[in-house]
């Protein structure tokens, strides 16, 4: 068997450190030469570790201080990857209207699937999202069950489907593609946002790449704009 090069080993075990909490958002990584001493190697090969980490937005760098765990707000395009709280100055609430559960994929879906895709079953949940009470986003979401086991949402770190992929299953999102288009409401979306079938809203179909090669994540989402703007920010 090849042996991983030894600056890969070293940024894979503060990853996960940093992915499960062990390293938590703002504090500082152990010391370069701590670093070195606990994997018997240089500091060249440390911050060849440190160097990628940086570039895939774990870490900061602070002269003088050292490496800074950084919250990871990756830009995928149009859209960042946020908590729902974290793009709002309102009070925010999300109610599951269907929990996660093994269906079949959805003619809704707006980018086509892969083969594999196509040939398994999906894992499907919907939910809408308050701020102050009042509804304003409705989303469809879909993966593959064959690429991740069905979880249940009062398991979601803090209510976050991005953050449990990252904690519990050290999956990453790495970029998406996205088309977004004004339409008017159909029942469905209307009766679930307080809104009269036929009013604008905006439709952002989303398809998330994972570290996960074989899943890929789908959204759908009906945002209701007449009285709350939509940042630059997608939640999920």
């Amino acid at each position: 068997m090849i042996k991983r090069r030894k600056y890969l080993q070293i940024q894979d075990y503060i990853k996960k450190r940093i992915q499960t909490g062990k390293y938590p958002v703002g504090t500082y990584l152990p010391s370069e030469n701590e670093i070195c001493a606990q994997f018997s190697t240089t500091r060249t090969t440390v911050r060849k570790a440190l160097d990628e980490l940086l570039k895939e937005g774990f870490i900061e760098k602070e002269h003088g201080k050292g490496s800074r765990v950084l919250e990871r707000r990756k830009s995928l395009g149009l859209l960042t990857v946020k908590g729902f709280s974290e793009v709002t100055d309102y009070k925010v609430k999300t109610v599951v209207l269907q929990e996660p559960k093994i269906a079949d994929w959805d003619d809704l879906i707006s980018f086509p699937l892969t083969s594999a895709e196509k040939n398994a079953p999906c894992v499907y949940f919907q939910r809408v999202r308050y701020l102050e009470d009042r509804p304003i986003v409705l989303e469809h979401n879909w993966y593959s069950q064959n690429a991740l086991e069905p979880l249940r949402s009062k398991d979601f770190v803090d209510g976050s489907f991005f953050k449990t992929l990252s904690q519990d299953y050290l999956i990453e999102i790495m970029g998406s593609e996205q088309e977004l288009r004004a339409e008017p409401a159909n029942k469905e979306v209307a009766k679930n946002l307080g809104m009269k079938t036929g009013d604008p809203v905006l439709h952002i179909s989303v398809r998330f790449k994972t570290s996960r090669p074989e899943l890929n994540l789908y959204s759908e989402i009906y945002c209701k704009t007449t009285m709350v703007p939509v940042r630059n920010s997608y939640f999920l």
